[in-house]
């Protein structure tokens, strides 16, 4: 069996591993104040090219979520996103747990547009009544999206703008980031740093165990971020876990940094799974995605085969003889695995 329901359903990367062996027996201080945790942060705004960034380190994923759009904004405050972002659909109202309503737009292939995004601002500043409204305080996006579709540099600028407009904070979600900057054709880690507010580098979907890094690019972290977040539970006193795991990521192998040598792993792979089911078995794609997370059509009649060798995620009904799956590659996916789906499906 071939598992790709998730790129978080295998363990962690063995350089990732051999790093916990090699700093095991070292005595280090607690809640981010680590030596690793420091080299990470230091590894980290480098890449990004930001040096005055403000780094912190969390668990997973909706924590970081919650925690941070929590942190960020006013108590009065809300968050507006694509309809099919993951806050708004799989995070069991986490973000609306902390008091802040999550403002859902329509969503383009995932995305939202520059355009949406201040035509809902301008009707929503010129409603007499506003102050009775949540107000709106920040954006958020992810990198990839939901769907794997990715935003261009040109529309990342286009929502920066607006956000500048409108005096309100870019958020960008990276839990799947590896993948998104493998297979964006202007999108840079530099360029992200430029645009966003604050992002996260994903770590737990892309080779580490746990843990992610909530970047804020320009030295504009909230006060008190370490109150804050043990406020929310959320601060690792083992704080290492984290910091060590992304010391190895970015760490350059071969030249390139591991992270984004992951990340070009699972994208050329998942190329590789795109040719074997459009070109070769005819199956059509639900949604054109460029990055590890890819969607097609599958006949009703072909899923009980497609079980027998492959794990997947079913997405959703098209219509009475066709559903939509998702196939995911990861940093875990290998060639071996992907030759010997084609020998078991074209046979």
């Amino acid at each position: 069996m071939i598992h790709l329901e998730s790129d978080y359903n295998n363990g962690a990367h063995k350089a990732v591993l051999q790093h916990f062996v090699e700093t095991n027996a070292a005595r280090t201080q607690s809640y981010g104040d680590d030596c690793f945790s420091e080299q990470a942060r230091t590894l980290i705004s480098e890449a990004c090219e930001a040096p005055d960034a403000q780094i912190w380190f969390l668990a997973g994923g909706t924590q970081t979520n919650a925690t941070i759009i929590d942190c960020a904004l006013q108590p009065y405050e809300g968050v507006l996103c694509a309809e099919t972002a993951h806050i708004n659909v799989h995070e069991a109202g986490a973000v609306e747990f902390t008091g802040h309503k999550v403002i859902a737009l329509p969503a383009h292939d995932g995305k939202l547009t520059a355009e949406d995004l201040q035509a809902w601002l301008k009707t929503y500043y010129a409603d007499e009544t506003a102050e009775h409204m949540v107000r709106p305080g920040m954006v958020y996006i992810t990198f990839p999206t939901e769907l794997g579709t990715l935003y261009t540099a040109d529309e990342l600028k286009a929502l920066h703008e607006v956000c500048m407009q409108f005096d309100l904070l870019l958020y960008v979600d990276g839990a799947r980031l590896a993948y998104g900057l493998a297979a964006s054709k202007d999108v840079t880690l530099p360029l992200l740093a430029q645009m966003a507010d604050i992002f996260y580098i994903g770590g737990t979907k892309c080779g580490a165990l746990c843990g992610e890094a909530v970047v804020f690019p320009h030295a504009n972290a909230p006060s008190h971020m370490l109150s804050r977040i043990k406020r929310h539970g959320a601060l690792l006193a083992k704080s290492r876990v984290v910091g060590v795991q992304f010391e190895a990521l970015f760490t350059k192998v071969d030249n390139d940094l591991l992270y984004m040598t992951i990340g070009r792993q699972a994208v050329s792979l998942a190329m590789r799974l795109r040719s074997l089911f459009v070109e070769r078995l005819g199956y059509k794609p639900f949604i054109d995605s460029p990055t590890n997370q890819q969607f097609y059509i599958i006949p009703n009649d072909d899923l009980t085969h497609l079980r027998q060798h492959i794990g997947f995620e079913v997405w959703c009904p098209v219509d009475e003889h066709h559903t939509a799956c998702r196939f995911v590659t990861s940093w875990a996916t290998t060639d071996d695995e992907i030759e010997t789906l084609e020998q078991v499906l074209l046979t």
